[in-house]
């Protein structure tokens, strides 16, 4: 940030060339910035993010026509987008778009850690830019910085220079103007020209400006317009000052008014009851004044810098049927169709010849002024030109996929959409969590990655997602009522009617997501829930085969020789789960001989079992510690669409004792890779757990087995399977 001196004097100079009523506008608009700032909750999630890195109190027009105007482009074509100054920038706010545009936005620490934290997520970071102010090479050609003194023109060149440290940064560049993607072109290859356009409220109020003024000017006078500020310090004018004076002494008749406070130039002396100079005034009265004029002045002298610039002057005076004289120098040469729609200039004795043709000659004033006006009002406007910028806004997105979660509470479903979720941000995806519950957490940490979280509850969402999965019932709500998806999928790990007992009434809303509204790509990572679906619901679901990291599950060889360790895994509250029966048949172990630890992520343990250790919310990462340590997992649930325990155990080099279910069914074996026994017969659950503590030969055969089948299903085999599951390919990112 610039030091307090300079903007002291970037102020005092404001005061001395610009006037007090200047410094009150921009100070207006600096109060709506601050009150933007308080408003801001961050909690929406939409398609863009526009960076704002111009004060609205020193440049008011540039972050209007650059930022508001290509907001109002983008809403015009259903792409919803947000606006934050750049030093209020948060960086949690990279959890909630898609797409950031950086406008003239200068380098800070913390603009470099959001672009990386942008960057890791797969997002696109694109800048904008209206003016070569991004290398001191272009800057050092503007005569008017000759006037700073040393420190303000150093704190001037660093800023320019931090534009081009972020610009660089950038996927890919918005500009204005050809000359300027030509340019641009050297500090980013992909430059997309989106031209400066009036919005919707300029054209009304240029229509009423129009309207008030067409019958009221004076006969007889012909008015001269130029709208730039201050003249003293604007070499463009001086160019066209001999042709002005000329004009001024051989027509009586004619005015010249001037925006800004107007040192009056020694050779227009004589003339200066005819020069009328009008105050900085707000934008909604521009158009006004603009169409007050007869002629509209907009000279440029030729240089790199100029011919970058827009043709905004050309737009502003042709909304309101005024006729424009410019010099034939970039966006001016390219827009303006010469003596039809605006007259070009090459020279001062051409701007001199044209202007008198058109003092003289009111209908060809008045033909070409409307022909422009049927030009601007059909391509210069935001809702007419906003199409291709929404069309290269979704081509730079890069594919978002969304999982919705009841919860981010550690659990077999969830880990196996953490699961896929890991391999579609490696693949290149944008991957976006939502979670239903009321913790509002802000990120999911999943073996080493972070996920975005946003929270239903909280957030208010209007941006596009192009893939969405849910994965639970509760979940396909989001899927059915949210439009804004082009491919829906349900991630089915379930028959999630009967995790309730009769007559709940969440059993009958579980069993209607299995027949949602509309068109939804049924997927499941278990036989058994590809068979029911079929069976039941008539829905063809997709198959992919489960996963595990076996190498986080390094195995180890168990001792039998002295006190045996139990493990029951489950949440006891879940009646499917059927942790009281695992107790029934633990609580009858001589403890001279075993102990029993129990691990539950959610229900802590009733008061009649018997454990020596509770665990309680383990972190994943420690859970493969958990069964290295202990000998026999007793798995008793009867409702499982995997079972994640006993697979993770036997890759351990551990043992299961387990009660089938059409889930596990898929990968145990009894007597092969654990033992199996019914459930209810609690006798011969406690025989399985003897008969591998009595047989060598028989825990020898489950240890190589189990390991070979927790191989088999590692997560490394079946990452492309993964893409392939949700119609997802690789996506080449764009290195900068």
């Amino acid at each position: 940030m610039e030091s307090i001196n300079v903007l002291t004097k970037k102020i005092v100079r404001t005061l001395k060339e610009e006037g007090l009523v200047k410094v009150a506008l921009k100070s207006k608009d600096y109060m709506r910035i601050e009150k933007e700032k308080k408003m801001y909750s961050g909690k929406v999630f939409k398609d863009v993010l526009f960076i704002n890195g111009v004060n609205y109190k020193e440049l008011p027009h540039p972050p209007r026509y650059r930022i508001q105007h290509q907001m109002e482009q983008l809403r015009a074509n259903n792409i919803e987008s947000d606006e934050v100054f750049y030093p209020y920038l948060d960086l949690e706010f990279v959890r909630n778009y898609r797409v950031f545009i950086f406008f003239r936005c200068p380098y800070t620490d913390e603009i470099g850690r959001f672009i990386k934290l942008a960057k890791e997520l797969n997002k696109v970071i694109l800048y904008d830019i209206d003016d070569l102010v991004i290398d001191t090479k272009y800057t050092d050609t503007i005569k008017y910085l000759e006037t700073m003194d040393r420190e303000e023109r150093d704190a001037y060149d660093r800023h320019v220079c931090s534009m081009q440290s972020v610009l660089r940064m950038c996927d890919a560049v918005i500009t204005t103007t050809e000359r300027l993607e030509e340019e641009l072109r050297h500090y980013c290859p992909k430059v997309f020209i989106n031209r400066n356009t009036a919005s919707e409220k300029m054209l009304s109020l240029s229509e009423k400006a129009y309207q008030k003024t067409r019958n009221s000017k004076a006969t007889g006078k012909v008015k001269l317009g130029y709208f730039s500020g201050s003249i003293t310090h604007n070499d463009d004018f001086i160019f066209i000052l001999p042709a002005i004076e000329r004009i001024m002494r051989e027509y009586s008749c004619t005015e010249l008014h001037i925006v800004g406070i107007l040192d009056i130039p020694k050779e227009l002396k004589e003339f200066e009851g005819r020069i009328i100079a009008h105050p900085f005034v707000e934008w909604e009265d521009l158009p006004q004044l603009i169409a007050s004029v007869d002629i509209n002045l907009a000279p440029l002298e030729t240089s790199i810098f100029n011919e970058a610039k827009s043709e905004n002057k050309w737009v502003e005076a042709a909304l309101v049927r005024v006729v424009t004289v410019a010099s034939n120098v970039g966006a001016f040469q390219k827009m303006i169709k010469a003596d039809k729609t605006g007259i070009l200039c090459n020279s001062t004795e051409e701007w001199y010849e044209q202007l008198k043709r058109l003092i003289t000659d009111e209908k060809k004033r008045t033909e070409i002024a409307n022909a422009a006006y049927e030009y601007c009002h059909n391509h210069c406007v935001t809702l007419y030109t906003g199409f291709p910028l929404a069309h290269f806004i979704k081509e730079m997105c890069v594919p978002n996929i969304v999982f919705i979660f009841p919860s981010l509470n550690i659990s077999g479903g969830i880990m196996v959409a953490l699961e896929h979720c890991k391999v579609l941000r490696g693949a290149g995806y944008d991957v976006t969590v939502i979670s239903e519950s009321e913790d509002n957490q802000k990120w999911c940490d999943f073996r080493g990655i972070r996920f975005p979280v946003l929270s239903k509850k909280e957030y208010s969402f209007y941006g596009s997602f192009d893939k969405a999965v849910a994965t639970m019932w509760t979940t396909v709500k989001f899927l059915e009522g949210y439009p804004n998806i082009s491919q829906r999928y349900y991630l089915v790990q379930n028959f999630e009617t009967d995790f309730y007992e009769a007559n709940h009434p969440s059993r009958i809303e579980a069993n209607q997501s299995y027949l949602p509204h509309g068109k939804i790509t049924f997927l499941t990572i278990s036989k058994w829930c590809e068979a029911w679906l079929k069976e039941k619901f008539c829905q063809e679901a997709r198959y992919l085969q489960n996963g595990i990291h076996a190498e986080n599950f390094k195995p180890v060889k168990r001792s039998f020789d002295g006190k045996i360790r139990i493990l029951i895994e489950g949440d006891c509250q879940s009646y499917y789960k059927n942790v009281d029966e695992s107790f029934e048949i633990t609580n009858q172990l001589d403890r001279e001989c075993f102990e029993v630890w129990y691990m539950s992520y959610n229900a802590e343990p009733k008061e009649w079992y018997k454990v020596e250790k509770f665990l309680h919310k383990i972190p994943y990462e420690e859970v493969a510690g958990v069964y290295q340590q202990c000998h026999i997992l007793l798995k008793t649930s009867f409702l499982e669409s995997f079972s994640y325990p006993p697979l993770e155990m036997m890759a351990t080099g551990g043992f299961a004792v387990v009660v089938p279910n059409d889930g596990n069914r898929e990968y145990l074996s009894d007597g092969e890779n654990c033992l199996l026994y019914p459930k209810g017969e609690i006798k011969q659950g406690l025989q399985a757990i003897y008969r591998i503590c009595e047989d060598e030969e028989l825990r020898e055969k489950l240890y190589y087995n189990g390991i070979e089948t927790a191989r088999e299903r590692d997560w490394e085999n079946i990452a492309e399977n993964i893409l392939f599951f949700y119609d997802c390919k690789s996506v080449e990112r764009r290195e900068k």
